[in-house]
């Protein structure tokens, strides 16, 4: 599953929060891919990070939110 955000709300490209155990962990998140058994984020400026053992459980587009769940 890839997900990049192409999406607008109004004038404004949605930039994912991210959420793991109930905290933000990651934030202006504009691509999400799951891959091997991790996933792969990357924020508007191009900095990446993976989370293993983890799934997306939800994307809100319109709280432009991202909750991630451990598996």
């Amino acid at each position: 599953m890839v997900l990049s955000s192409r999406c607008w709300l109004g004038w404004k490209m949605c930039e994912f929060t991210v959420i793991l155990d109930g905290k933000e962990v990651f934030k202006d998140v504009v691509y999400a891919k799951v891959e091997g058994g991790k996933i792969i984020l990357r924020d508007v400026l191009g900095e990446s990070l993976q989370f293993g053992n983890c799934k997306i459980t939800e994307v809100d587009v319109n709280s432009t939110r991202l909750v991630l769940s451990r598996v």
